[in-house]
């Protein structure tokens, strides 16, 4: 059995995490606390932010504070990490985590879901990036640059098309800037998620027949077989950052979808078409938070998902998501 020496110490730098109030935002920030971080959490809800960090104050480490903003507003990312390294002295972590999901066709989500999509998932990585990165080629521990993709962003998943788009953007601005920055001291790491136990279903957007829509989702993201635990892949990804890794595929259903799309790019898309024709058709176009749909709009196969969501409800509970 391969023995790894224990990854460099971060303890006493200053870390971002963008879309840090709930779910994976919320965990990796814990993970920083813990190990020793002071940690900014930024998100557009001040509420959600006041949660969070009362949540995150009995972690033993690091300190941690919320910061209002809205990683689509370039402006408002450039001044608030600008703050942020002055008041604490610069910054040394940077993790781009804030994004939206949208579920449904992408002929009901439209046009404008692919452009919402692109706004706040990849702009908001974008923006995140050339506003850190000034900061981090001074970290006199040498900057980490963390993005967070998706297996979404290297393999188009059906329903989840807006979704995929924008995460493909990331994959590649994330490796690009990984060749780019090295020169500089900076280490860019690309992380790419599977499905995780976040109950990220409660906060994404549902178009089509979102019913229908949301009751597969909902239970496919919780399924103990296909979903990962949300906690450890905070930890994997944290200390994937400590070693400046550029590259992190989680879940072992996420590296196969990722290497078959590699190595069978054709065969690959033609068992992604078959099990697109089970999924939902029809529905409307306006599209609904999960939270609404699941207060009333009554989702199919409740025990179903009783039982493969279980973990995800609980998850949604204790990440801060409702």
């Amino acid at each position: 059995m391969r023995v790894f020496p224990p990854p460099p110490s971060i303890e006493g730098l200053t870390a971002v995490v963008t879309g840090g109030s709930r779910g994976l935002g919320l965990l990796l920030a814990r993970e920083l606390l813990r190990r020793g971080c002071d940690v900014a959490l930024l998100a557009r809800d001040d509420a959600e932010l006041g949660r969070a960090v009362g949540k995150l104050g009995p972690c033993r480490g690091g300190t941690v504070h919320g910061v209002v903003c809205d990683v689509r507003d370039r402006a408002a990312v450039r001044d608030r990490l600008a703050e942020i390294a002055g008041d604490r002295g610069g910054l040394d972590i940077v993790i781009a985590n804030a994004g939206i999901i949208q579920v449904g066709p992408a002929e009901a989500l439209g046009a404008e879901g692919f452009q919402d999509a692109m706004d706040s998932v990849f702009n908001g990585a974008l923006n995140t990036a050339l506003a850190a990165l000034p900061h981090l080629r001074r970290s006199p521990a040498g900057g980490r640059l963390v993005l967070i993709g998706s297996v979404g962003g290297l393999l188009a998943v059906p329903h989840l098309l807006p979704y995929s788009c924008a995460k493909s953007a990331v994959a590649a601005l994330a490796d690009g800037l990984h060749a780019e920055e090295a020169p500089h001291g900076v280490s860019v790491t690309a992380v790419h998620p599977g499905l995780m136990r976040t109950g990220s279903h409660v906060h994404a957007f549902f178009g089509g027949d979102r019913r229908r829509e949301y009751g597969w989702f909902s239970a496919v993201a919780g399924a103990p077989l296909l979903s990962m635990n949300a906690e450890r892949a905070a930890d994997r990804i944290v200390t994937a950052l400590q070693r400046r890794r550029p590259r992190l595929v989680l879940t072992p259903a996420a590296r196969l979808g990722a290497t078959a799309q590699g190595l069978a790019p054709v065969t690959t898309t033609r068992l992604v078409s078959a099990a697109a024709r089970v999924l939902p058709r029809d529905g409307t176009r306006e599209t609904v938070r999960g939270s609404a749909v699941e207060a009333g709009e009554q989702p199919p196969a409740p025990r179903l998902r009783a039982v493969l969501g279980a973990l995800n409800e609980r998850a949604a509970d204790r990440f801060n998501q409702r």
